[in-house]
């Protein structure tokens, strides 16, 4: 006989545990469901940040923002080519959700918080202990408030008729299959960008690069919830959108910021971009050069003194990200030919397919502005500009090929109901987080836009499935 519960949540990341703690909070029997052997998903893996406007942390640090202001931003930032209405419960809902976090213990230092987008506002808000104190207090929440949490076990299907979603079917550590019946169900499983096939299908600004595309996403964000909608009739949105970082791509390691004093020209030998604008816009901007083509330019002297940024160094201390830039380590890709040497700048041209003249060009106006001390082509800071004189010169190919998130997912309302390509509601099917697509864009607004989507959905979807249940 088939167990039942009132709301049965498909995954345990930020947005599943934020829905099973506002459900279970509710009254209704809840039930979590991960396939993995722990919680937290891909917020646990993160470093924590959290994106909002018009908060306490703000307030303590004489900040006056507000909700207008970040939607605002959000809507120009993506040319309004997003949900307005879900934009707008999100940044509607940010600050109130951040509170929550706080209430439950997790601790957002006015210190940690910072313009983590190209607003020019501190709206990124550092967790203390990162994207793990984050997952672990919603863990707490969820618990406390009564609902079940079933390891390894994953969902294959939805139990479905005519009339809505009635439940799933789970797949347990022994391979039994067992029914478990709901009256709602809400999938929160994350992204697809583990899945080479939906990413090349959804998402192929990133798959153009082949096997140097990867995803820094836990193991689990195969697209499997979005498999689960769309088989039983649920719309999809945001094809070809996500996060993703340049890349040397000389091994599948995150590096969130290459060094500013690298120059970036495209196949042409033109710059293109200030090299230390933000990694939101980067990818964007690169990818919008002939051919998708992106070289990083530098010189044997600028690759002697290279070292990681007081930033990246005390983040490399972490675990998270990696530093690919050092002279033993470059030399190590000379040699494998992900990295290019020459003595002469045409003869680096020549090797990589760069336009000769305006690589040099282009090189000789920069050597100019660094002796100047002004960078009056883009801006960049006067302590990044370090001339490309000495040979041998580099060349390293950067690539759009690093997935942070991906953005194409199931359509849903503001109550977080599932939308058939009709705009109906399917019945008894909720989702938040990175599973629904048209709330984030073709650009990232800053970092902790994703968690703070996954929350406040996350919760929105666990309330609604509970009145649903009732």
């Amino acid at each position: 006989m088939a167990q039942a519960y009132d709301v049965v949540i498909v995954g345990s990341g930020g947005a599943g545990l934020s829905a099973a703690a506002e459900a279970a909070a509710a009254g209704v029997r809840t039930l979590v469901l991960e396939r993995a052997p722990l919680t937290g998903g891909s917020t646990a893996m993160s470093g924590g940040v959290f994106y909002a406007a018009g908060t306490s942390v703000q307030r303590q640090r004489g900040i006056n923002d507000s909700w207008e202001e970040m939607e605002r931003y959000y809507l120009t930032l993506n040319q309004y080519r997003v949900n307005p209405a879900l934009v707008r419960v999100l940044c509607q809902q940010a600050a109130p959700a951040l509170e929550w976090l706080l209430s439950l213990g997790v601790q957002f230092p006015t210190e940690g918080l910072y313009e983590s987008g190209v607003d020019g506002v501190p709206r990124g808000h550092g967790a203390a202990n990162g994207g793990a104190e984050i997952a672990e207090a919603l863990r707490r929440e969820a618990e406390r408030c009564g609902a079940t949490i079933w390891l390894s076990s994953q969902v294959t299907a939805l139990l479905h008729d005519a009339t809505g979603v009635h439940g799933i079917v789970v797949r347990g550590s022994r391979g039994d299959q067992t029914p478990v019946r709901a009256h709602a169900v809400v999938l929160t499983t994350g992204g697809f960008g583990q899945d080479p096939e939906l990413v090349r299908r959804f998402y192929p600004s990133a798959a153009q690069w082949g096997p140097r595309t990867w995803a820094i996403s836990c193991p689990g964000a195969d697209g499997s919830g979005i498999k689960l909608g769309v088989e039983v009739g649920a719309d999809l949105a945001g094809y070809d959108r996500g996060l993703l970082l340049l890349t040397p791509a000389f091994e599948k390691k995150l590096e969130v910021d290459p060094p500013h004093w690298l120059i970036y020209v495209n196949r042409d030998g033109h710059r293109f971009v200030r090299e230390s604008a933000p990694y939101a816009v980067m990818a964007g901007v690169a990818g919008a050069q002939p051919a998708g083509l992106v070289f990083a330019i530098f010189d044997e002297a600028s690759l002697r003194q290279s070292q990681p940024s007081p930033d990246v160094a005390a983040t490399i201390e972490t675990g998270l990200v990696t530093f690919q830039w050092g002279y033993d380590h470059m030399q190590a890709q000379v040699a494998q030919g992900k990295a290019v040497a020459a003595e002469t700048l045409t003869d680096l041209a020549r090797r990589t397919g760069i336009a000769a003249d305006g690589l040099v060009r282009t090189v000789e106006a920069y050597n100019a502005a660094c002796d100047r001390g002004e960078d009056g082509a883009f801006f960049k800071d006067a302590s990044a500009l370090r001339p490309i004189r000495e040979a041998p010169f580099y060349a390293v190919q950067m690539v759009p090929a690093i997935i942070c998130l991906t953005s194409t997912g199931l359509v849903i309302d503001t109550h977080a109901r599932v939308l058939d390509p009709a705009g109906q509601p399917i019945p008894g099917l909720y989702a938040a987080g990175e599973t629904t697509g048209g709330i984030l864009g073709e650009r990232y607004v800053g970092g902790g836009n994703s968690i703070a989507n996954a929350v406040v959905f996350g919760r929105i979807a666990g309330r609604s499935a509970a009145a649903f249940s009732r």
